[in-house]
């Protein structure tokens, strides 16, 4: 599966929130290459905004588990703007926009977040699945690491 991890997945796992343990495990199994992680240039810059020592070990998670950083891209910013004229996110949010639609744009699995206010949750999933399709873009699930987890295909 091929993961784009929002900002919110790596506060998580540094963090004591609930799922802390859900987080922490996927990050090994992308460690391990179970998964493809990627994010953005977008959530290096939200990451370079938090305190050290917290922000390097969030730069370092993403070397360590051999993250690939997905560049900018017009169609991303064009695609994210298109979500914001449609009133699915707040014009003042348009940074939680552009990475639903980098990992539409790169063609990813999933976006794992934890951002509960603009990413994830059903009105976003519903109406940017909407205008993916729409667009020609793939389905890209929106959802926790708990959820990739207790979807890895068994049944």
């Amino acid at each position: 599966m091929k993961l784009y991890l929002e900002t919110t997945v790596f506060n998580w796992y540094f963090d004591d929130r609930p799922e802390r343990e859900y987080v922490r495990t996927l990050f090994e199994e992308i460690r391990q290459g179970k998964h493809e992680g990627y994010t953005s240039i977008y959530v290096e810059a939200e990451l370079s905004q938090a305190p050290d020592p917290k922000m390097s070990g969030m730069f370092q998670l993403i070397a360590d588990c051999g993250i690939k950083v997905l560049p900018t891209g017009s169609a991303a910013d064009t695609l994210a703007e298109t979500y914001v004229a449609g009133g699915i996110i707040p014009a003042d949010y348009l940074l939680d926009a552009t990475h639903i639609a980098c990992a539409a744009v790169y063609g990813l699995d999933y976006i794992v977040s934890y951002n509960f206010k603009h990413i994830n949750r059903i009105r976003t999933k519903l109406q940017t699945g909407r205008v993916n399709a729409a667009l020609g873009y793939g389905n890209v699930v929106i959802c926790t690491a708990k959820e990739v987890l207790d979807d890895d295909g068994q049944d």
